[in-house]
């Protein structure tokens, strides 16, 4: 489909302790979305600064905005989710709140949308204001990505999309736990083309995602898009295994022979080496297992304590989005 018509755009961004950037955000997507029908759907992440207030400041302010107030803090993954819920688009963009995503690209996106793409992704040309470490451990793990996930995320690429209503649709009926949009927005196919852009610093405030938080969803991305971690554990047991089983001639023989050291010090580093292995094993196979454990639990991805309602809108949200907290 070509030549389509936008009758609403969506922009969702979610929102944790960014009191000081809100203000700033908000000018920049109503200045580059001017003429256009948008709303702006901001989801609070259980904020514990003044963000709250200056969102609700915001939304009396200005109608096209919209605000959602999780609970507590549920993660960006799953307050981006709570944000795609609510959206009402015919093209639904998500970005963050710190100003590190232009807001300004979203016109290009739509450009190639209105041209029949359906996914839109930006790919970053440059980081701003990000350490060495974290520009070299994001290289890695796209790398690591590529080697051991069944889809082709491209290097780069962050949250900061825009998709189509066909495309939202099949992604939100995805409702797994352990959340990589990223990676869920290129596994549902449709047509996908991405645009570039610099990526700058943040405008105010400290990042969110520390190494721990980075290294968790590096492990969430991993698991939900790969089983090759559950492969090479086995292989490790067949490689061990047979190893071991090479090595029982050779110690007949030296025993044979008379070579044979008694309180030899192998059998110590061996033991060690294969408890590594086995506890190794064990926990990629407990991470598996964990996230199985999540997902039969069944527990809505986000619960929402205050939402503002339009005047078509029911008096509560389908529960297998998420719910709503009384």
């Amino acid at each position: 489909m070509a030549d389509r018509e936008l009758g609403l755009l969506s922009v969702v961004a979610p929102v944790h302790n960014e009191q000081g950037s809100l203000v700033e955000f908000h000018r920049r997507v109503t200045g580059a979305l001017e003429g256009l029908e948008f709303e702006l759907v901001l989801v609070n992440d259980g904020s514990t600064d003044h963000s709250a207030e200056v969102l609700e400041r915001l939304a009396a302010d200005d109608p096209r905005v919209r605000v959602l107030h999780l609970t507590r803090n549920f993660g960006h993954q799953p307050a981006l989710t709570a944000g795609l819920d609510h959206a009402a688009g015919d093209a639904v963009v998500m970005l963050d709140a710190d100003l590190q995503d232009p807001p300004e690209v979203i016109l290009e996106m739509l450009e190639k949308w209105r041209s029949g793409v359906d996914v839109v992704y930006a790919v970053r040309t440059d980081r701003d204001g990000e350490s060495f470490f974290k520009i070299k451990t994001a290289s890695l793990f796209y790398k690591l990505f590529d080697r051991l996930a069944s889809v082709p995320l491209r290097h780069n690429s962050g949250d900061f999309r825009l998709l189509d209503r066909a495309a939202l649709d099949a992604l939100l009926s995805m409702r797994e736990t352990s959340r990589f949009l990223r990676g869920m927005t290129i596994w549902i196919g449709y047509t996908q083309a991405s645009v570039a852009y610099h990526r700058q610093a943040r405008f105010a405030g400290e990042t969110k995602f520390t190494p721990q938080r980075m290294l968790r969803f590096s492990i969430d991305a991993l698991s939900s898009f790969s089983n090759r971690p559950l492969q090479l554990a086995t292989l490790f047991g067949f490689v061990i295994s047979s190893i071991a089983f090479l090595a029982i001639p050779v110690v007949i023989i030296l025993k044979i022979t008379g070579n044979y050291l008694y309180g030899f010090s192998t059998v110590e580093i061996t033991m060690l080496l294969l408890g590594g292995i086995q506890l190794l094993t064990i926990g990629v196979i407990g991470e598996y297992i964990g996230r199985i454990f999540d997902e039969v639990k069944g527990r809505p991805l986000y619960l929402v304590q205050q939402r503002p309602r339009r005047s078509g809108d029911p008096v509560s949200d389908g529960e297998e989005h998420g719910e709503d907290a009384q």
